[in-house]
């Protein structure tokens, strides 16, 4: 009896300590690649920038950021737009993989100024969650001095929502547009990995929630019931600490990348609605 006793406490402390193991190595490689898990560019390929830009007739747009980045940008005119939307876009890819989504937008009356951050696309650098912000910044002011664009809404997707929240609340901006977005990176990161300490080793903030407080503008808030990657209680976290006005819409079985998809025409008309109440509320 004290035989089997003891072999069961043997093996329950070999397996503590192989617990402990794991999240101390998984922790270390969080800590040394982190960026790498927050920011995933895609470099420039010119055929299927071709491909994407077909039907489009998109303007290429080049711009510095504050510490001398070039970085590049698409300027999608719709004709007699009911506004200028200006697009911050989520962590993977690059500005050509949005062309869909800027398509249906294009045909709901909104242009569209698309950027890559530093390090994606055509862009000069390699990302940081500073850089992003630099580059939302330079975006801004570069889009709001072009002859014709008398006020811009942010329209900030996933974790572009940090970025465009971030320039928010140092620009005047007309209205905001926030897609799939989230408070921080660090309730994300304890959504992705529960076991991990990941709230206590991250540097990355992007922490949306303590800034959005600040902004008085009317904020538009769209959210896929079916979020596998930012879940619903994110997006809704975030709204909860905005100020009015502001509004949220949960487009039901969607889920993080689709929500245009699966919304469909009711996507394209609350962001069509919502630009033109902040146009008639100038």
């Amino acid at each position: 009896m004290q035989k089997a006793s003891s072999s069961i406490f043997r093996f329950a402390r070999s397996l503590l300590i192989a617990g402990i193991v794991a999240i101390l190595f998984w922790s270390v490689i969080l800590m040394i690649f982190e960026e790498k898990f927050v920011f995933f560019p895609a470099g420039y390929s010119d055929s299927y920038y071709r491909s994407a830009a077909f039907g489009l007739n998109p303007e290429d747009h080049w711009f510095t950021a504050e510490d001398g980045i070039k970085l590049h940008a698409w300027f999608v005119r719709a004709e007699n737009p009911l506004g200028v939307l200006l697009n911050f876009h989520g962590n993977a890819g690059n500005l050509a993989n949005r062309s869909e989504k800027i398509r249906r937008l294009k045909n709901a009356g909104l242009s569209v100024f698309i950027f890559d951050y530093r390090g994606y696309g055509r862009s000069e650098g390699s990302p940081t969650e500073d850089g992003a912000y630099m580059d939302g910044r330079a975006a801004y002011d570069y889009l709001v001095g072009l002859p014709g664009v008398d006020s811009v809404i942010i329209h900030g997707t996933s974790l572009g929502g940090a970025v465009a929240v971030d320039v928010a609340a140092s620009r005047a901006a007309r209205a905001m547009v926030l897609e799939s977005t989230f408070s921080s990176a660090r309730d994300v990161a304890a959504y992705a990995y529960p076991f991990l300490p990941v709230r206590f080793m991250m540097r990355t903030g992007l922490d949306s929630e303590a800034k959005i407080p600040s902004i008085h503008i009317p904020l538009l808030f769209i959210h896929g019931s079916d979020d596998s990657i930012i879940p619903l209680r994110l997006g809704r976290k975030l709204f909860e600490a905005a100020s009015e006005p502001k509004e949220f819409h949960t487009i039901e079985g969607a889920d993080h990348n689709d929500v245009f998809l699966v919304g469909g025409d009711r996507y394209t008309g609350l962001i069509r609605d919502f630009a033109l109440r902040t146009r008639t509320a100038k």
